[in-house]
């Protein structure tokens, strides 16, 4: 509490808060909240935040903190630690008892249904709720939380902080159906016809491929195969875990949050050893003059799975995956730019973490409903028929907290 409470105190000194109305999708009231901390008065921060923002207890983990990026102390590179500020209030909530269900006031005798149950189609359901609409979500795995579960590491955001948002949300009379896929098991075209409103918060379900020779081989895999895999076993939801690190040489392609997940979740089962590798340029290590405050900042963001021992390496392409007897023994690389400069990362076990491409454009729920998507493959919203995409599956993979902020804006 001392380093938060110093913390907050540095805040009271901005003129002008660029983290409120520049860096946080959500608007938060960052000053002002912070402020509240710095007297102590913690009730009063939480009814602050909780105005504009619905999980704060997922943001304050993952979210990169945009609003850290735009803060004015960010000039001397030495911003506010708001991030940790939001985890103590919304965390000093849960214990005090203070996060309570919010149901409406008046219902008003409209169904909505919420097509997935990660962060943008949680958010949809708050809001539609406490407009008075009856709301069902419907999820195909079997566990709510969606990536915020499946593919960020327990280590970073604990299960429990899902179930525990879970039942205050069914105590507001959201109600959930696991395990059922839209398109598949119950058709897009009976929900809407059963519904007044259609939220698809489906996020970007297609990961991005490395279509290079040998990808059939064994050994590689999607980051979110590898990272889907773990979290199911920690959770106890499979009692194998599908693929494992254990005493290998592990190569992650793709430099950003997710190739550092699957670093620290690799030496987490006791790999051999871990690279990681990317396509682009080592950026630089302070702020780069083409991103002036308060943008976001382009510059190399060592992280905490970085220290363990990962070897990181920067502008390398990838050429082939090499193997013997059907599994993968390395990969042909080469320095973008720069020729006879071929050479092998030894591996037996490569994941890729190269993002995501969008929504299928053969996906049961696009072609069900006839909707058309942008040349990114993102769904556009057909509002005159009560149709909105919200989140990713709307705007292309982002961030935890723009996908919130999507569901918040219905």
């Amino acid at each position: 509490m001392e380093d938060i409470r110093s913390q907050v105190k540095r805040c009271m000194n901005c003129g002008l808060s660029f983290c409120h109305s520049y860096g946080c999708p959500l608007g938060n009231l960052v000053p002002d909240q912070n402020r509240a901390v710095a007297d102590g008065d913690d009730r009063l921060a939480y009814e602050l935040l909780s105005q504009n923002s619905d999980f704060p207890e997922f943001t304050s983990r993952v979210c990169p903190a945009l609003c850290e990026a735009s803060c004015v102390h960010q000039l001397d590179e030495h911003s506010v630690t708001i991030r940790d500020s939001e985890r103590h209030i919304i965390e000093t909530a849960f214990a005090s008892g203070w996060v309570k269900p919010l149901p409406p006031a008046k219902e008003n005798g409209k169904r909505a249904a919420v097509i997935g149950a990660g962060p943008a189609g949680l958010s949809a359901a708050i809001t539609l709720r406490r407009q008075g609409y009856a709301v069902t979500v419907y999820e195909r795995e079997k566990e709510i939380g969606g990536l915020l579960r499946y593919g960020i590491p327990q280590f970073k955001l604990e299960k429990s902080i899902i179930d525990r948002r879970r039942a205050v949300l069914e105590a507001e009379g959201v109600k959930f159906i696991t395990g059922i896929e839209v398109g598949r098991d119950i058709s897009a075209k009976y929900l809407k016809s059963s519904n007044d409103l259609l939220i698809i918060a489906i996020g970007t379900p297609q990961a991005r491929e490395l279509n290079i020779p040998g990808r059939e081989l064994k050994g590689v895999h999607l980051a979110l195969e590898f990272l889907g895999g773990q979290n199911r076993f920690v959770t106890g939801e499979i009692n194998e875990l599908p693929i494992s690190a254990k005493n290998k040489r592990v190569l992650v392609i793709g430099g950003g949050n997710t190739g550092a997940d699957c670093v620290a979740t690799a030496f987490l089962h006791g790999a051999k050893s871990v690279t990681q590798i990317e396509v682009m340029p080592k950026p630089p290590d302070t702020r780069d003059p083409s991103t002036p405050w308060p943008l976001w900042p382009k510059m190399l963001r060592p992280l905490s799975e970085h220290e363990i021992g990962c070897k990181r390496r920067w502008s390398l392409s990838s050429n082939k995956f090499l193997g013997k007897d059907g599994h993968v023994t390395g990969v042909e690389v080469e320095t973008v730019g720069k020729e006879n400069s071929k050479e092998i990362i030894e591996a037996d076990l490569v994941l890729l973490a190269l993002g995501f491409t969008g929504v299928n454009p053969d996906h049961p729920i696009v072609t069900e409903l006839g909707l058309a998507l942008t040349p990114r493959t993102a769904i556009i919203s057909d509002r005159e028929r009560g149709i909105i995409a919200v989140g990713d599956s709307a705007s292309g993979a982002s961030l935890v907290v723009r996908a919130i902020a999507s569901g918040r804006a219905l």
